[in-house]
């Protein structure tokens, strides 16, 4: 058995080395902005290696100035209301907004075709400025004349995101961002983006004054693609185009002492087994987490021992492991990642003192079935589109209780996330696949939550139920540098002011820590 984690372990180093604004009332683009955008207007990109047989894709096309639209003929009917937004008419509606409105900066795309697409979102230049106001979209379903009533689009992302002052943050590619919008396959599209109108009550009663929407507003629309063929373990042959030997196997060999190379799933081990790995290994290979702060760490042990934060952790858990059976998880290449999408070496922290449970904010509109298309589809809008290393996330929980793993560096290992801004230190972020301010979690998915901490946690003795200390790297809630006591198990707007991960997910957090705690055995 030894024999066997040395060569994994030498496997995994060789490789490493390697490689809420008022309801916007009916606007119609102006005529230079229904005009069709020429090929020079789009910014479309493909898979890593053009040709593939399995590529996912990205159309970029540029929203223009909205002007106040003309009043409706007798001869246009009402159009009906719609659930989510009862009031919002459709786009053959002339009706002149109010003055106030009026004075709101709006931006919009006019209903065209465009090549199938599943997932939309809006970006712009400045990571560092917010949209103000309301995007909706809304889609025409592949093959058909059939389009979607408008949809709202979360324009609350900038605090998914790498903390200030990183490698990650500062590389000059990040774009500010809204939250992806799962809508499965599309053909058509029409956006409008309406920022808040000036005059409107604020804080204290004072008015609002119109801030200017963001400069480079473009809506995203992404193809998944499919997913990869299955291949041998070896990854002697991966897809062309697609996957790089080196790009898969690095990504793979990560997980090695859990999971065959090229395996699609880390299998579920029961609470004995586990106990008994984590004692068998613990504290073997102690250069598994970035001790330096420099983020390039390339060890091959779990990333449960070897710094500081962790002596006092291991000496107990070898003691008395409190730790829970490791779930299956779905691994990278279970879900078709395209690996030469991402930045080819992995960043770590130095271990795992908490978890920010995240809510997707892409919609509930997906089957399970689905849920490795929603995953490419974010992983690429985060790397494409938003211009991160990786998926920002360590960890995606879909609303059947499927784990999978998010960012790439190994499950078992404390990678650096972009999932709470000012956080992403010491921690991991789960997102789970949805949006859940009014709708409720499903009870799959908190138990998928609790089970995946249990195990995670239990790596680095953390307890579930109890609290831990980060320093904030800056954020809206807490200046930088500031010592901040936190839940084991918090939600994002624990660490940052945000709706995230939904009031809904959030109120459920207390029951997650209790199970998970008792999965540890506490």
């Amino acid at each position: 058995m030894s024999r066997i984690r040395g060569m994994r372990g030498h496997l995994a180093s060789s490789i490493a080395v390697t490689c809420a604004a008022a309801l916007a009332l009916p606007l119609a683009l102006s005529s230079d902005a229904a005009a069709t955008s020429s090929a020079a207007e789009r910014r479309t990109t493909g898979n890593s290696n053009p040709g593939g047989t399995t590529p996912g894709s990205t159309q970029s096309l540029p929203l223009t100035p909205l002007t106040p639209s003309t009043p409706p003929s007798s001869s246009t009917p009402p159009s009906p209301s719609t659930p989510s937004s009862p009031s919002t008419p459709s786009s053959g509606d002339r009706t002149l907004p109010p003055p106030a409105l009026a004075t709101a900066p709006a931006q919009g795309l006019a209903r065209r075709d465009v090549r199938h697409f599943s997932l939309v979102g809006v970006v712009w230049d400045d990571p560092d400025s917010e949209l103000h106001g309301r995007v909706q979209v809304r889609t025409r379903a592949t093959g058909t004349t059939k389009w979607s009533a408008w949809q709202d689009v979360d324009t609350h992302n900038h605090e998914h995101a790498a903390d200030p002052d990183t490698a990650e943050r500062t590389s000059g590619r990040v774009r500010g961002s809204t939250a992806p919008l799962w809508v499965g396959d599309s053909d058509g599209v029409e956006v409008r983006v309406q920022g808040e109108a000036a005059g409107r009550p604020g804080a204290g009663g004072r008015a609002v004054t119109a801030e200017p929407l963001p400069k480079g507003l473009h809506v995203e629309l992404v193809d998944p693609g499919a997913e990869p063929p299955p291949q041998g373990p070896e990854l002697n042959a991966p897809p062309p185009g697609v996957l790089t030997a080196e790009s898969a196997a690095a990504a793979s060999a990560v997980n090695a002492e859990l999971a065959p190379i090229g395996a699609t799933e880390i299998s579920a081990l029961s609470r004995k087994e586990t106990r008994a790995d984590l004692l068998a290994t613990h504290g073997e290979e102690t250069d598994a987490t970035d001790t330096t702060g420099t983020g390039t760490g390339t060890g091959t042990g779990t990333g449960a021992a070897g710094t500081a934060d962790t002596v006092a952790a291991s000496a107990n858990q070898r003691a008395k492991p409190y730790i829970g059976a490791r779930p299956r998880i779905v691994t990278r290449r279970g879900w078709g990642a395209d690996e030469g999408l991402r930045e080819s070496n992995f960043s770590y922290t130095k271990t795992v003192k908490a978890v920010f449970v995240h809510h997707s904010a892409s919609g509930n509109n997906y089957r399970c079935a689905q849920a490795p298309s929603v995953i490419r589809s974010i992983y690429r809008y985060h790397v494409k589109s938003s211009g991160w290393r990786d998926i920002g996330y360590n960890f995606l929980v879909d609303k059947c209780g499927n784990i999978y793993e998010g960012r790439a560096g190994g499950v078992a290992k404390p990678v650096m996330g972009a999932h709470t801004l000012g956080f992403n230190s010491k921690s991991m972020g789960i997102a789970v696949l949805g949006s859940f301010g009014t709708a409720n979690p499903p009870a799959a998915s908190v138990k998928a939550v609790a089970k995946l901490t249990a195990w995670k946690l239990g790596l680095y003795g953390a307890n579930p139920r109890g609290k831990t200390y980060l320093k904030s790297g800056g954020g809206n809630l807490y200046r930088k540098g500031k010592n901040v006591r936190l839940n084991v198990i918090s939600g994002h707007r624990d660490g940052f002011a945000t709706e995230c991960p939904g009031g809904r997910l959030y109120a459920k957090l207390g029951k997650a820590r209790a199970t998970s705690a008792r999965y540890q055995g506490r």
